[in-house]
């Protein structure tokens, strides 16, 4: 019996990994189905079309490839060569996201990190931040550009666009200012938590210019995939689909948002495209409810699709022996 414990323990310590991958997927498709219903979703997914779909997808695997590769410029010597398992760590770090309330799922990041690479919960936490504030950075640059062509004509308006895309920047130049003042001014008992955090943030201009424009890049394509979607669904003008796909997403990122954004992303879709013009008569605002849900499905679909294709390409791996690279 001691024996039998010792090999299962064994056993799962090697598995760890795919063992709670196989947990959280298994999870999301109940989810999936005591949310929406698999009937539901392909029903609704008519009125897209199968390519429009595909497309979508594979746009969003991009994405979600792109992330994965910020992270592993992010930290460079611990997943290098590893860069499969790091793309399985961060398509479970997104389900978690998506299924948890108010971003909780972001707990898994740190976690995850030190269980698969080893960095530690305060340095892998300071990166996530420092992202995060990237992310909602690019989303609000992204939504000025909408802001400054419908309500702003003037060049004060890209003036100000201007300034407040190049604020990271500012942010980046003054770190060690800031880091010096949180060193001197904190318990001592805290320093080491300052320190782990300063190792956390990009080592470099060059890896903090690659952070910053990875995340400009894919933050822009997802969003103009997004609107282009739903001008396909019927959302019109294209200003309004634009503010639907930034109201969407704004709801994802910030901390309010429910278990698989039920509710919150659609309705913060149509608020999204109201902002940006979109008539406010009974047949838009129906035809927005549509896409909105629509939307909303293809995007939770799509993550599961990417968690699917992460651990596939990982399994492969394991039985050729390879390395990830």
């Amino acid at each position: 019996m001691i024996v039998f414990r010792m090999a299962m323990k064994q056993w799962v310590a090697r598995h760890r990994a795919a063992l709670l991958s196989a947990t959280v997927v298994s999870a999301y498709l109940i989810f999936l189905q005591w949310m929406f219903g698999w009937n539901t979703i392909l029903s609704q997914w008519k009125d897209v079309g199968a390519w429009a779909i595909v497309f979508a997808i594979c746009l969003m695997m991009g994405s979600y490839l792109l992330r994965a590769w910020r992270i592993h410029d992010y930290f460079p010597t611990e997943t290098r060569g590893h860069f499969g398992r790091l793309f399985r760590l961060t398509q479970l770090h997104n389900l978690l996201n998506i299924m948890l309330p108010f971003r909780s799922g972001e707990i898994g990041f740190p976690v995850l990190m030190r269980a698969e690479f080893g960095v530690s919960i305060a340095r892998s936490t300071s990166a996530l931040l420092v992202m995060r504030l990237l992310d909602l950075h690019a989303l609000l640059a992204a939504g000025g550009v909408g802001v400054v062509l419908a309500f702003a004509h003037n060049p004060l308006g890209w003036i100000g666009w201007f300034i407040f895309l190049f604020l990271p920047a500012a942010g980046f130049a003054f770190r060690r200012r800031a880091i010096g003042l949180a060193h001197a001014f904190a318990p001592q008992r805290a320093r080491y938590l300052v320190s782990e955090l300063e190792a956390g943030l990009p080592e470099n201009a060059g890896r903090f210019l690659r952070a910053w424009c990875t995340t400009l890049l894919n933050w822009f394509a997802k969003l103009a995939m997004l609107a282009a979607i739903l001008m396909m669904l019927g959302v019109a003008p294209p200003s309004a689909a634009v503010g639907g796909a930034l109201g969407g997403e704004l709801s994802s990122v910030l901390p309010f948002h429910a278990p698989a954004g039920v509710g919150t992303y659609p309705a913060a879709i149509t608020a999204g495209a109201l902002a940006f013009g979109s008539p406010a008569t009974s047949t838009a605002l129906e035809t927005l409810g549509r896409a909105g849900i629509n939307l909303h499905l293809l995007v939770i679909v799509s993550s599961l699709a990417g968690t699917l294709f992460s651990l596939a390409g990982a399994r492969r791996r394991n039985h050729t022996g390879e390395t990830d690279r």
